[in-house]
């Protein structure tokens, strides 16, 4: 993991690839205590990350709806689940 890109220069394919990649490794249950630790700590960064880019999508395609007559509509979605909850 020492060679890791930040979180911030993932693309959201390759931040959502890695978060899956760390559940299932954790889940598998082989991993040592300290590398679990980190592991951990690197899935919620990369979950923060993802909830903010998709938070951050969601509000550009409310502002982007536009109703039946084509005037500029600013129409509300369902926020993002933001809780730093982890579940597997």
């Amino acid at each position: 993991m020492a060679d890791e890109k930040k979180v911030e220069d993932l693309t959201y394919k390759e931040a959502s690839t890695e978060l899956e990649l760390i559940i299932r490794n954790l889940e598998s249950g082989d991993m040592e205590l300290e590398e679990s630790l980190a592991s951990y700590t690197r899935g919620v960064e990369l979950l923060r990350s993802l909830r903010a880019r998709l938070e951050d999508a969601e509000q550009k395609v409310s502002v982007l709806m536009k109703d039946v007559d084509g005037n500029d509509v600013l129409e509300e979605g369902e926020p993002a689940d933001t809780s730093d909850a982890l579940s597997f």
